[in-house]
């Protein structure tokens, strides 16, 4: 692998309301995981989660930040916004649970998978919510 030992800091914004820009931080790891000579097996965990937690800070919170640590050990993926926060968590992990808008279910978004696939497609996901204040999740993909 690429990394000798340093990690390798990644910081995106995420755009609000804007689908056409949603899913670039998650396609730009993508190439840099793939440069690094990540197995592609680990490229599509990491992607896959990135890429729903990207849309899910567009749907519900106005966008936000996407802060990427590629280690000789882990990928940790923080996705962070400033949105509504999920009042419960639980539920919200249920597949098919959205509370998405009928505009964003129409574009072909918001239906309730975004949460159980980032959980599914990383190793550890931590869910950080306050109502009223916004949400942080942290995915971590192991590469041993």
């Amino acid at each position: 692998m690429g990394l000798s030992g340093a990690s390798l800091k990644l910081h995106y914004d995420i755009p609000a309301d804007d689908f056409s820009l949603a899913g670039e931080a998650s396609s730009n790891v993508k190439k840099i995981l793939s440069q690094l000579g990540i197995s592609p097996a680990l490229i599509k965990k990491t992607t896959v989660s990135m890429y729903e937690a990207e849309i899910n800070a567009v749907i519900h919170a106005g966008g936000g930040t996407a802060d990427i640590d590629i280690s000789p050990e882990k990928i940790v993926v923080e996705i962070t916004d400033h949105g509504p926060g999920i009042e419960d968590v639980e539920l919200a992990m249920q597949e098919g649970y959205s509370t998405a808008p009928d505009s964003v279910r129409e574009l072909g978004f918001g239906a309730g998978m975004g949460l159980p696939n980032m959980k599914r497609y990383s190793d550890e996901m931590i869910i950080d919510t306050e109502v009223g204040k916004g949400t942080k999740v942290t995915m971590i993909v192991y590469l041993k």
